[in-house]
């Protein structure tokens, strides 16, 4: 469940479980005022994320510099789907085009800032890959560059 391996100034994380994209804030009002705020689904998963950073970098400084960051989103291939579809799927033959985007997964790193690097404003280089898994995932390699 929670993988961190550090290794020089490289970091790999991984949450397992179904990837949770960062979702869309939501607005409402209070007295009159306007409040924006992020969803329990992408808060409790941001939460979840920053814990495994925490635990991968037990005796370690944040990242300091330039960045580099590969995110590998593991997504489970749907039930609905044919076994021969499926297989393709699990092959890396068929690939998840659809929504979510590989943008908004990246917008979860947010939960990192302040645990493994300062700012994620540090990452200069970043790669999404989506590809379907027997086994959901989110993993984030992060380089000093």
């Amino acid at each position: 469940m929670v993988g961190g391996v550090f290794v020089n100034a490289r970091i790999v994380l991984t949450v397992a479980g179904v990837p949770v994209a960062k979702g869309r804030p939501r607005f409402t009002s209070v007295g009159g005022f306007g409040r924006a705020f992020t969803p329990a689904k992408t808060r409790t998963y941001e939460e979840r994320f920053a814990s495994i950073g925490r635990a991968g970098m037990i005796g370690r400084d944040v990242l300091l510099g330039p960045l580099s960051l590969v995110m590998h989103v593991r997504l489970p291939v749907p039930k609905s789907w044919s076994k021969a579809k499926r297989q393709s799927a699990l092959l890396g033959n068929t690939r998840p085009t659809g929504k979510p985007d590989c943008d908004n997964f990246l917008k979860v790193v947010d939960a990192l800032n302040g645990i493994v690097w300062a700012d994620d404003g540090q990452i200069v280089q970043a790669t999404c890959i989506k590809y379907y898994a027997e086994e959901p995932s989110l993993t984030v390699e992060v380089q000093a560059i």
